[in-house]
């Protein structure tokens, strides 16, 4: 800190009308020390940050800050303003002013700064001295936390709305509850996700000790947070959420009586709210959001397979836009162009307004690009699953490193989980109070870039590589009935649970191979697409050639299946699947694998990831390739038209409450 503020940087007399005036004041100084290359440029960025969301804390303090790309070097400057300066807190105008300018992209200093001095600002003594600083290298040597002796706090103003119970140190993990001590857990968290969640933070943690109380706050910063263990919830008499965002994973305070409240209140009623959490708690009153299955997943108490499935689910789910967008690209540059488009020059450097080759070369130069994030999107996100969003930068350069040592699909996977696995190894590492704030934006992303790097670079990816390589070769040579066999596998994969798990696995192993396409590559690519638009184009025919076996709603659904099912939509059947699992679901895997079977056997090979029925001209044998998808559809049609024919002549119809059990085993299944 002592670099980033300096006497210079400092005024006592700081004359001012305006939030404005005042940062153009403060920001002079910067630019006459060298910290800033362009006034009116960073002016504008400090104005934009300032129009997110007012920057006035109570206390007569404010504190206006950016990153820009004008900024040199992370730096502090201050104001004192005798006539107040109103910087949009509620308690009235500002007389300590904070400018802190922050290079663009500097997160780690941008935030280290931020939260330290939120931290001291809840000090009473701290802001007093301040008030009574008498020369700018007293006030420049408070700031930076200089040791040396200053003037004697002065007594905050009777107007000057600072809690009384402000906290000298920042949330510690508490002793265990000892006798009938009162236990609480709480949650601060704010927009900017610094200064008001470490304020409401160091408020609560000072409180609850001056009462006697055992608390752990849980800081949800904009930059990621370390999650209350579910012993320490659990062990918890009581919640206090003080939050002006949405609490993440409310659900796992479900049972526990709860004060919910905005972070502003954390700060200055921290001893009321505290009070309140302990007469909740006396008269039994609690949570009633119970948690859900989404919610729940991924949480301690699941197994590894389940968080494990969790985790990949993550990476897909983020990495199928890519694959949309991108594939859709290629295929609509290969229908205008043809194939040789993938030869064209740069469009940066050649590009002809009116030539169809230009245009062509545009849509697949462009999907090119889209799809070289795959594998690090992959990664990233299967860390951000697994670590919150520490683990994103670790899990992308992971993502980088398997695509450049040509680790494919596989080295993506793996790379996400050893980047989520280190972020998270690295957390449980008890970690100085100080440092709290800087370790999901610095310490995190740096050790977990550092080992999942070194890790793929000489440890595991080449190995991956080479079995990469070794899976490339095997779909190249595929032909006969290993290919049939392979089909029938991944047809029954895309129809189990249409579009959960099991699909998403088979299409991201098909979408994989296409980052190094071949022959064998692209029949994959074809036998899961056609099998994923067997189960909706099915049920569509059956409501058309049996529409007295479904309701009214299912025959509606029907209608519009037609048009899903041709976009490789698998989750067109669900609302058939929900309503009948036992009879639509094995239908549907016996009418995929048929389809994969046959794509196979045809060799029929296709080149974009995404379209159905719309990419048909990027196919190979097209027709051969529409009588696979056919003859799955006309299979699946006939099972269920069998199987719902069968029930009605042996009973009566199923009851619309076992039509719902049906549909939530189908939910809870996916």
């Amino acid at each position: 800190m002592s670099e980033m503020i300096t006497p210079e940087l400092v005024d006592l007399d700081l004359s001012a009308d305006s939030k404005e005036e005042a940062a153009r004041s403060l920001a002079t100084r910067m630019r006459e020390l060298g910290r800033i290359t362009d006034l009116d440029g960073f002016l504008a960025d400090v104005a934009a940050r300032e129009a997110q969301m007012p920057t006035g804390l109570e206390g007569g303090i404010g504190i206006p800050h950016c990153r820009s790309a004008h900024v040199s070097a992370p730096t502090l400057a201050f104001g004192r303003a005798p006539a107040g300066i109103d910087f949009g807190a509620p308690d009235g105008p500002a007389d300590l002013v904070f400018l802190i300018a922050a290079p663009a992209g500097a997160d780690d200093a941008h935030l280290t700064i931020l939260s330290s001095l939120a931290r001291r600002l809840m000090r009473p003594e701290f802001v007093g001295a301040l008030r009574s600083a008498r020369t700018p290298a007293q006030a420049a040597a408070l700031i930076a936390g200089d040791p040396e002796p200053t003037p004697a706090p002065a007594p905050t103003p009777a107007s000057d709305p600072a809690p009384a119970t402000a906290p000298t140190a920042a949330p510690a993990e508490p002793a265990a509850p000892a006798g009938d001590r009162f236990a609480v857990v709480a949650v601060t968290s704010c927009p900017t996700g610094i200064a008001h969640t470490y304020m409401a933070a160091e408020s609560l943690t000072r409180a609850a000790a001056e009462a006697g109380i055992d608390i752990t706050v849980e800081t949800q910063g904009s930059a990621g947070f370390t999650k209350l263990t579910p012993e320490q919830i659990a062990a918890a008499d009581a919640v206090v959420f003080a939050h002006d965002v949405p609490v993440r994973d409310r659900a796992r305070f479900a049972g526990k009586p709860t004060v919910d409240t905005g972070v502003k209140a954390g700060i200055n009623r921290a001893a009321e709210l505290l009070a309140e959490a302990r007469d909740k708690a006396a008269r039994g009153e609690v949570e009633s959001h119970a948690p859900t299955p989404v919610e729940r997943t991924g949480e301690e108490a699941d197994g590894y397979g389940a968080r494990l499935r969790t985790w990949l689910m993550s990476g897909v789910s983020y990495m199928v836009p890519f694959v949309a967008a991108g594939g859709l690209l290629i295929a609509l540059a290969f229908a205008i162009g043809g194939y040789e488009i993938n030869t064209a020059p740069s469009v940066a450097e050649h590009f002809v307004w009116t030539e169809a080759a230009s245009w062509a070369a545009l849509l697949f130069q462009t999907g090119g690009l889209a799809f070289g994030f795959l594998v690090p999107v992959l990664a990233g996100y299967i860390a951000y699953g697994m670590a919150d969003r520490p683990g994103l930068v670790p899990g992308f350069v992971g993502g980088a490193v398997a695509v450049t040592i040509n680790a494919g699909f596989l080295g993506g996977l793996i790379a996400g989980l050893i980047a989520g696995g280190t972020v998270l190894a690295v957390q449980r590492i008890r970690i100085p109070t100080p440092l709290r704030g800087i370790m999901p934006v610095v310490v995190l992303p740096l050790i977990g870039s550092a080992v999942t790097a070194f890790l793929m670079f000489l440890v595991i990816g080449k190995p991956v590589a080479s079995l990469q390589q070794a899976l490339t070769d095997w779909l190249s040579g595929l032909s006969g009935a290993n290919a049939i066999i392979l089909g029938v596998i991944l047809g029954l994969m895309m129809c189990f649970d249409l579009g959960g798990p099991l699909n998403k696995v088979a299409y991201a192993f098909a979408v994989g191979g296409l980052a190094t396409p071949n022959e064998g590559s692209m029949k994959v690519m074809a036998a899961v697409m056609a099998a994923g638009m067997v189960p909706p184009l099915a049920m569509a025919l059956a409501t058309t050639v049996r529409g007295r076996l479904f309701s009214k709603a299912e025959r509606e659904n029907g209608k519009a299946a037609w048009f899903l099912g041709a976009s490789f939509i698998s989750e067109g059947a669900i609302p058939f699947a929900a309503a009948d699992p036992l009879r639509v679901i094995p239908a549907s895997m016996v009418g995929g694998a048929v389809t994969g079977a046959l794509s196979m056997a045809f060799e029929c090979t296709l080149r974009a990831p995404h379209g159905g029925i719309f990419v048909l001209p990027l196919t190979g044998n097209p027709l051969l390739y529409l009588i696979a998808i056919a003859a799955g559809t006309l299979t699946t049609t006939a099972l269920v038209v069998l199987l719902k024919g069968t029930r009605r002549t042996s009973g009566p119809a199923q009851p619309p409450a076992a039509r719902e059990a049906g549909a939530a085993e189908v939910a809870a299944a996916a």
